[in-house]
């Protein structure tokens, strides 16, 4: 669907007061995530920056660690630490995201944060967030998305590693609670190959889906994949954001600036307000349809009573005559009820079947 469809037929839903569906411009998110790596002053400079670039949404992740998983030495792929001591040593506290919601909404953005467990949603839902955001690790974790929905505020649901069987529990929970949803297609690579980007899968998720708002959680380590994913009906588009590649950490590689940042606004908007329409002439063209179209003049002086012929008639700009080039073949073998003189346009007045 596209933004030129009647809107009463397209999802949408409201995270404060801004609409999200495919009447809208995108919905741009910039993942701050743990990319500031526990400290809060990178975290506050980063949501400057997104705000800068005229991001209108930034993202975090809560972690209570003690309720999002037991002690393990699992290392993520595109980490060189154990998970666990990683969000350990990465976790905001609940004040320090307090200060983060309040200074993005200073800055005219909504605050979003994905919970990991039970108590990170609750902490948030302390918080009053807008809206909940549930990664890709949790698309499947039904009783976690059950508890998120429970909460009574719009959700948009990443499903990397999720194929659509998997998708449907969760959305049946959000439907059944009655809350404003997206779905983000999404691959769980770090970085992700183009070829594995997959953007077939938005209209996948749209036929298995109708009533669900459509997005792009991209890993990739260029703007491109979200700017194609417009055409298809993303209205969520989401990447991670550092306001310097040169820090560390583990999502830094898939980051976007925050100079991508603001093309990727400034793109999103643009292709959305492309889409649509129908192959029909537009009223706002005639000014150049009066230069560009060729129409039907003499190249040489035509006698009354003479024929009109290839010799002495072709089709020439501009475009403002009476017999446009269309109709060329037709006017080939009749004859001038007038003199003409050349590169006059042939008006049917000056014509005759004689």
């Amino acid at each position: 669907m596209t933004a030129a469809t009647a809107s009463e037929t397209l999802p949408e839903f409201h995270i404060g007061g801004r609409p999200v569906g495919p009447a809208h411009p995108p919905l741009v998110i910039a993942e701050i995530g743990i990319n500031h790596e526990g400290d809060p002053d990178k975290a506050h400079r980063m949501v400057d920056d997104a705000a800068d670039a005229g991001v209108e949404c930034v993202k975090f992740q809560t972690h209570v660690v003690e309720d999002e998983m037991i002690p393990n030495d699992v290392v993520p792929g595109n980490a060189d630490e154990p998970i666990y001591a990683m969000m350990r040593r990465c976790a905001l506290s609940a004040e320090a995201e307090r200060e983060l919601k309040a200074h993005a909404e200073e800055r005219g953005m909504i605050f979003l944060s994905t919970p990991f467990s039970r108590a990170a949603a609750d902490r948030l839902a302390a918080l009053d967030v807008a809206a909940y955001k549930i990664g890709s690790g949790e698309c499947n974790n039904y009783p976690l998305v059950r508890h998120i929905a429970g909460l009574g505020k719009p959700v948009i649901l990443s499903t990397g590693m999720n194929d659509v069987a998997s998708v449907e529990p969760a959305v049946e929970i959000l439907r059944a609670a009655g809350v404003g949803f997206a779905l983000l297609h999404c691959t769980s690579v770090y970085p992700t190959p183009p070829e594995l980007v997959r953007l077939g899968a938005m209209g996948q998720l749209a036929g298995a889906f109708p009533d669900a708002v459509l997005g792009l959680s991209d890993h990739t380590t260029s703007i491109y994949p979200c700017l194609g994913a417009v055409p298809l009906g993303a209205s969520v588009l989401e990447r991670h954001f550092t306001s310097d590649m040169s820090w560390p950490g583990p999502d830094i590689a898939v980051s976007s600036t925050p100079a991508e940042f603001a093309e990727l606004v400034r793109g999103s908007r643009l292709i959305h307000a492309a889409l649509g329409g129908t192959k029909e002439i537009l009223p706002v063209e005639q000014p150049t349809i009066d230069f560009a179209y060729a129409c039907v003049v003499t190249t040489a002086p035509v006698a009354a009573g003479a024929e009109l012929t290839k010799d002495n008639t072709w089709v020439k700009r501009p475009g403002t005559g009476p017999i446009k080039a269309v109709d060329y073949e037709r006017v080939l073998g009749r004859r001038a009820t007038r003199d003409l003189a050349a590169d006059r346009q042939v008006d049917w007045s000056d014509l005759t079947d004689g």
